[in-house]
């Protein structure tokens, strides 16, 4: 393809496994990857050490707005690290901060957007971030949505989570893929084949239920409690958690569910994520 083909999802939402599994699938390797080597195939968007490659200086120098203006530069950088396509992470929505594009255009080749059942995000999701289920779901209700900022990345602007999925959801249908979280679980060899099929792959049967295997949530959680991971956030016991569909029905009280619903209702539905009950 040329250029960034962004790993786009609200947080929480299977990026990771998504990382993991084209990781396993590119290096077709006897064993799996180590999920500390990540980058070594995906640039994380908005680490602030691109800041100061592009420019010299370092990012504590630079204004908001003057980040924001050099959000391009940063993504040519991207593009320019492949002779052929970058993959790179991030969550932030598809829309402007102060009138810059977060996702440039001319430096884009296209997308796989994660979308999960937003009843089971919100409990990973505060787990994550050391929140209460309460606050979680403010925050993915919220328009304004931003995760923290912390010493090397920038916040990521998120906005609701229906606002996040529709604005990905508006990208020309020829350069992005949508994957569900639900199908990657239950679907596993349908699901990642279609996604190397958009990618231009053409795996052999054995290759891929290897990489599907090798980037099981099982052996990354036991990965993880062999060596760590360097993305797990310093609020969460750990990063892989449950890896499991449904939570909400135990995890959350009808007062939550209905606020969730209330506010997405009409994305769920889409996606097939309204409670038994809802229309």
């Amino acid at each position: 393809m040329g250029g960034i083909i962004w790993l786009a999802s609200y947080p929480k939402s299977g990026n990771t496994w998504v990382r993991t599994f084209l990781h396993n699938l590119l290096l077709n390797a006897d064993r799996p990857a180590d999920i500390n080597e990540l980058t070594r195939f995906t640039i994380g968007d908005g680490e602030k050490v691109w800041y100061k490659q592009v420019t010299g200086k370092p990012f504590s120098s630079f204004t908001d707005e003057e980040s924001a203006a050099l959000i391009p530069r940063v993504h040519q950088a991207y593009a320019r690290t492949r002779p052929d396509s970058v993959f790179v992470k991030t969550h932030n929505w598809l829309g402007k901060k102060h009138g810059i594009s977060l996702i440039t255009p001319e430096f884009t080749a296209g997308a796989i957007y994660i979308v999960r059942n937003p009843l089971d995000v919100v409990i990973s999701l505060s787990d994550h971030y050391g929140l209460e289920i309460d606050q979680g779901i403010e925050m993915m209700n919220d328009d304004k949505a931003y995760s923290g900022e912390t010493d090397r990345k920038l916040p990521d602007f998120l906005s609701s989570w229906s606002n996040h999925v529709t604005s990905w959801q508006a990208m020309d249908k020829s350069a992005r893929h949508i994957l569900r979280y639900e199908d990657m679980l239950y679907k596993p060899e349908k699901t990642f084949s279609e996604l190397a099929k958009f990618l231009g792959l053409k795996p052999p049967k054995e290759r891929l239920k290897r990489a599907i295997k090798f980037s099981s949530f099982e052996t990354s959680r036991k990965l993880e409690a062999e060596k760590g991971f360097n993305e797990r956030s310093d609020k969460a016991e750990k990063f892989f958690r449950v890896g499991k569909s449904g939570q909400w029905k135990t995890a959350l009280s009808p007062e939550q569910v209905e606020k969730i619903v209330a506010a997405h209702q009409d994305v769920m539905k889409e996606f097939k994520y309204l409670p038994p009950g809802y229309k």
